[in-house]
């Protein structure tokens, strides 16, 4: 009995290991990302609403940056800030949208349109749920917004955005060009960070918002990821039966 099972487990995990399996390496890399992402969200929303020392971190660097504001960068974040806003992040979205069609990436089209929607709701239903008040201050650099804080919706959107345009050009590559990969992946991560600094630096959001919205986005990005792969090789499969 103990072979028995003892074989299965191997079969088993042999078959989520396999990059060739329908449901192998691609969703099991993907499932694994989310939980991950999943564990550091819920360990940064728990420190949040335990009002544990984040928090005091949290109003410590929203009023450093307030106190310490720089005219010319106040600028440059307010541009970059407001490229990503909904409008932005749609427009944006739809470019990447063309670039892809006019690729034929028919199946990263189709995580991009699953991705975009997908992340937007998740974050006005978890801004819901935790209802943060957003930072406030005596001289605001940017007007007062009535949504809520947690987590940040510009920062979920630029990350989801950045990580798919990321993950696609890395695919792209051959896999002796690591150095461009990890190159191309830094980049990806540089932007959505970016976002994230300037909601931060303006008041918008603090720390830990976008350090949520990082690992929610992260984890979105994955699964759909790993799902329309696990389709994709599940109809190719098929095909070749």
């Amino acid at each position: 009995m103990t072979t028995i099972w003892g074989g299965r487990l191997r079969r088993f995990v042999e078959a989520r290991l396999s990059p060739e399996g329908e449901l192998g390496l691609h969703m099991t890399v993907g499932v694994a990302l989310m939980l991950i992402a999943i564990v550091v969200f819920h360990g940064i929303a728990d420190a949040v609403m335990g009002m544990e020392r984040i928090t005091v971190i949290d109003q410590q660097v929203a009023h450093w940056f307030n106190q310490h504001a720089i005219a010319w960068l106040t600028w440059c974040l307010l541009v970059i800030t407001h490229m990503h806003g909904v409008l932005g992040a749609i427009t944006m979205a739809c470019v990447l949208g063309w670039y892809l069609h006019r690729q034929r990436a028919t199946y990263w089209l189709f995580t991009l349109v699953i991705t975009m929607p997908g992340v937007m709701f998740l974050n006005v239903l978890l801004k819901s749920v935790f209802g943060r008040a957003r930072p406030s201050f005596d001289e605001p650099l940017l007007a007062a917004l009535s949504t809520y804080s947690f987590p940040s919706g510009h920062t979920a959107t630029a990350t989801a955005l950045y990580g798919l345009l990321g993950a696609y050009l890395v695919c792209q590559l051959d896999h002796r060009q690591w150095r461009r990969r990890i190159v191309i992946a830094l980049a990806a991560f540089a932007m959505a960070a970016l976002v994230g600094f300037s909601r931060i630096y303006l008041g918008a959001h603090y720390l830990s918002d976008v350090l949520a919205a990082m690992a929610e986005s992260y984890g979105w990005l994955a699964i759909c990821i790993a799902g329309v792969s696990t389709l994709r090789r599940r109809r190719h499969v098929r095909q070749t039966k």
